[in-house]
C-alpha cells in the first residue's frame, strides 16, 4: 500500500454522482494558500471484448497503448473532467488511464512527474486498492446503481457525501488542507459507512 497523506481521493457509488463538481469545488477553496495537483484514474478491466465502462465507442481503454497511459490536461477540450479540475485552479492536472492489473505501477509512474509536497485531489474507486490517501471520500447517489468498484473500497471511505446529483448533504467549505493534511472540520464526520449494507442487497 502506497500511503499518500496529502492526497484527497474522492470515489462514487456510480457514474455521474457528481464527484467532479465536489473535486472542483474543493479546489477552488483550497488554492488560497497551496498549489493542487488534480487527478482523475480511469482502470480498465479485461471484458473478452465488451466495453468496461458500460458504454460504446467512447475510446478510452482501446486507445491505451501497453499497461497504461498517463495524460497531462491542457485545457483544450471544455467539459471534460480533467479540464474542469484544470479550470477550478489546478496547477496542473493528469489523467491516469490504466488496467486493472497494473494500477501500483501506472500510479508509481505517475508520481514520478509530480512535486512530493504539492497536495493532490483525486477522482477513483480503485486507487483505493493500492493508495493509502490522507482523507478518501464517497460520494453516493441513492437513485443510481452502486459500481462493483465502489462496493470494493466503500468500508475504506472517512466520510459518506450524499447527493441527488444537484446538491450534497455535505459542504465543500469543511475540507480544507491544512498543516500538510486534508481534514474534515465539522465535527462528527468520520465513519458513517453502515448504511452500505442495504445498498448491497
Amino acid at each position: 500500500m502506497i500511503r499518500m497523506p496529502g492526497m484527497l481521493l474522492i470515489g462514487s457509488s456510480g457514474r455521474n454522482s457528481g464527484k467532479t463538481h465536489l473535486a472542483c469545488a474543493v479546489i477552488k477553496n483550497n488554492i488560497k494558500h497551496t498549489d493542487i495537483i488534480g487527478l482523475k484514474v480511469t482502470t480498465i478491466v479485461r471484458t473478452e471484448g465488451k466495453c468496461p465502462r458500460g458504454g460504446e465507442g467512447c475510446g478510452v481503454c482501446s486507445s491505451v497503448e501497453g499497461d497504461f497511459s498517463i495524460i497531462q490536461e491542457e485545457g483544450k477540450e471544455k467539459g471534460k473532467d480533467t479540464a474542469l479540475l484544470l479550470k477550478a485552479g489546478a496547477k496542473r492536472v493528469f489523467w491516469l488511464r490504466v488496467m486493472e492489473e497494473r494500477l501500483k505501477q501506472g500510479f508509481e509512474a505517475l508520481l514520478e512527474r509530480i512535486p512530493k509536497d504539492i497536495p493532490i485531489v483525486a477522482e477513483s474507486n480503485r486507487l483505493r486498492l493500492v493508495v493509502e490517501p490522507g482523507l478518501f471520500l464517497m460520494v453516493a447517489n441513492s437513485s443510481s446503481s452502486v459500481k462493483d468498484s465502489a462496493l470494493q473500497v466503500w468500508h475504506y471511505a472517512d466520510r459518506i457525501i450524499r447527493t441527488d446529483g444537484q446538491e450534497f448533504d455535505y459542504s465543500s467549505n469543511h475540507i480544507v488542507f491544512s498543516d500538510n493534511q486534508w481534514l474534515l472540520t465539522d465535527s462528527g464526520s468520520i465513519g458513517v459507512v453502515e448504511d452500505m449494507v442495504k445498498w448491497e442487497t
